[in-house]
């Protein structure tokens, strides 16, 4: 099961380029996914934990529904998905798959919208929000060793843990490609996506403005730094390059258009979409 969402192989060439342009060093990543093993590694010796028993639930969780809604944590999430409630009621949310993309799942906890899954380098969350996904796909990279150190009891206690890296991938973990929460988790997905599944992002607007539930400590919007800035132009040239693998209706809900080859969808016209 876990040898259909390795592909770091294809990936590799664009993870150097990222890393490069970005200064970021390979080895802490390589780091950051040996330390992430080694928790898993602990976790499958004391709760019997399998990679793949949780890859075929996740698999089998996502092709039970027809839409998946992937919330990230733009400056535009608040008011969509609040104007999303407006329009369609309290529970839009029922029999959909629902994804948070780091911090972006404080938001959907506070509004109290079950979350299916949160991808998450683990910079955006709090040890509560643990509670509140059945599933989490944790991403070890060399910025994140601290964050997995103070998650490390979290990791080891909570049943449906996926552990991703950006270098290649040991028994344990996997490089399905995708550099940051938002982009990452279409790479993750594209190989069990089902043909009647339809995808909606939101608050993923990928301009200069960075939205308040990036970061916990966060109490409103805020510009972003220039590194910042160049992540999300890569989130950008990511999903470009991944749209044509993926077969599926996609639409960015109520965002800034950054790009010609998405798909925008008004709040008014997500309705029809459902």
């Amino acid at each position: 099961m876990k040898n259909k969402f390795d592909y770091y192989e294809n990936f590799k060439e664009k993870y150097l380029q990222i890393i490069q342009e970005l200064g970021f060093d390979s080895d802490m990543d390589s780091l950051a996914r040996d330390f992430l093993s080694s928790i898993l590694d602990h976790k499958k010796q004391q709760y019997s934990y399998d990679i793949n028993n949780i890859l075929l639930k996740f698999t089998s969780t996502i092709q039970t529904v027809e839409n998946i809604f992937i919330f990230g944590c733009g400056p535009s999430l608040e008011l969509t998905l609040k104007g999303m409630i407006d329009i369609l009621g309290t529970k839009f949310y029922e029999k959909k798959m629902i994804i948070a993309a780091d911090g972006a799942s404080r938001l959907l906890t506070e509004m109290n919208i079950p979350i299916t899954a949160i991808f998450t380098d683990l910079d955006g969350i709090n040890y509560e929000d643990f509670n509140n996904t059945e599933f989490i796909i944790i991403h070890a990279h060399g910025d994140n060793i601290e964050k997995l150190q103070f998650f490390q009891k979290k990791i080891l206690k909570f049943h449906n843990v996926i552990g991703t890296t950006q270098v290649e991938p040991l028994d344990n973990m996997i490089n399905s490609g995708g550099f940051t929460d938002g982009d990452r988790s279409l790479y993750f997905l594209r190989s069990i996506l089902s043909p009647k599944n339809k995808i909606f992002l939101v608050g993923m607007d990928f301009g200069k403005v960075i939205g308040k539930y990036s970061k916990p400590y966060l109490t409103g919007n805020v510009e972003g730094g220039a590194t910042k800035i160049k992540k999300l132009k890569f989130a950008v040239f990511l999903i470009e390059d991944i749209l044509p693998l993926i077969q599926n209706e996609l639409y960015f809900v109520n965002s800034i258009s950054v790009s010609d080859k998405f798909q925008y969808l008004s709040l008014e016209d997500l309705k029809s979409k459902l």
